[in-house]
């Protein structure tokens, strides 16, 4: 097991109903720990330059859309294997198909409206990372 980062998003559907609470407490009590935290709201060029390696396929621009659609919560997570815990506190993308507990199966409206977003491996993390904060803004 290695120490890792990974980033994570509070979806705009997550900060509408005010679940960042109950969505951090699931992250915490996994044993991740938050190290960097800021909302925002994405304009539409930042999310388009986020969701850049989506470009190509058919729901890059409802997705971007509904990433401005309200504020965000972007978020720092560190501990062992962090990704993969992450993922997998998260559950499937379709929450219809993730496995109870999981903050998608409990929290998510829609496979689009699905309350977080997540790295999917490590290198995709420090991209990711570096997007939304400066090394000054995380704070172990």
């Amino acid at each position: 097991m290695t120490l890792q980062q990974t980033l994570s998003i509070l979806k705009p559907d997550a900060t509408r109903r005010n679940l960042n609470g109950k969505i951090n407490t699931k992250i915490e009590e996994s044993g991740l720990k938050i190290i960097a935290q800021k909302r925002l709201r994405l304009t539409k060029e930042q999310a388009q330059k986020f969701y850049a390696v989506h470009e190509e396929r058919s729901f890059f621009n409802e997705l971007c859309d509904y990433m401005i659609s309200g504020p965000i919560v972007a978020q720092v997570l560190e501990g062992e294997d962090a990704v993969a815990r992450y993922r997998e506190i998260m559950g499937a993308t379709n929450p219809a198909n993730a496995a109870e507990g999981t903050i998608r199966k409990e929290f998510a409206e829609s496979i689009e409206a699905n309350s977080v977003h997540g790295s999917d491996s490590i290198e995709n993390a420090a991209i990711e990372i570096a997007f939304f904060f400066s090394q000054l803004e995380i704070v172990v």
